[in-house]
């Protein structure tokens, strides 16, 4: 999934102790909308499928409840997971312009009768991650 926007659901940010004012990071256009524009096509000269949506950061590494995944829901979010958000901020706060893509390896919980875990999870990222390499390698390739 092309991250169009995020969802900051663990209550963490990894600029608290910045000492400087640069540490109040505008994210209003923390996903760069040509980068985004350049991996959609990217995928699209692949044909790989990319979906576009919000992701929700949860700190795990426990893996989010049904009741979570709702109110994930309720709050925009299409996906959700346990990493991408703080480098995302981080990123920005160095000033970077920023595209993200989340390997999907699950539904969440209580969203279907697949049992989670994380053998599942590292069985399932591999097959995510072709596709992504494939992707990258084209966009990569046109950036230059």
């Amino acid at each position: 999934m092309l991250l169009e926007d995020h969802i900051n659901f663990a209550g963490n940010n990894p600029l608290i102790g910045e000492p400087s004012d640069a540490r109040f990071v505008p994210l209003g256009d923390a996903h760069d909308a040509q980068m985004r524009a350049a991996l959609k096509a990217s995928a699209e000269a692949e044909g790989i499928a990319l979906k576009e949506g919000v992701y929700c950061w949860f700190s795990g590494p426990c893996f989010e409840t049904p009741a979570e995944i709702r109110a994930a829901k309720i709050l925009g979010a299409d996906a959700v997971g346990m990493s991408t958000v703080p480098e995302v901020i981080l990123a920005r706060f160095l000033g970077l312009r920023v595209a993200a893509v989340s390997v999907m390896t699950n539904m969440g919980a209580g969203l279907s009768t697949e049992a989670i875990s994380h053998e599942h999870t590292k069985a399932m990222a591999p097959l995510g991650a072709a596709k992504l390499e494939r992707i990258l390698r084209h966009f990569l390739r046109a950036m230059v």
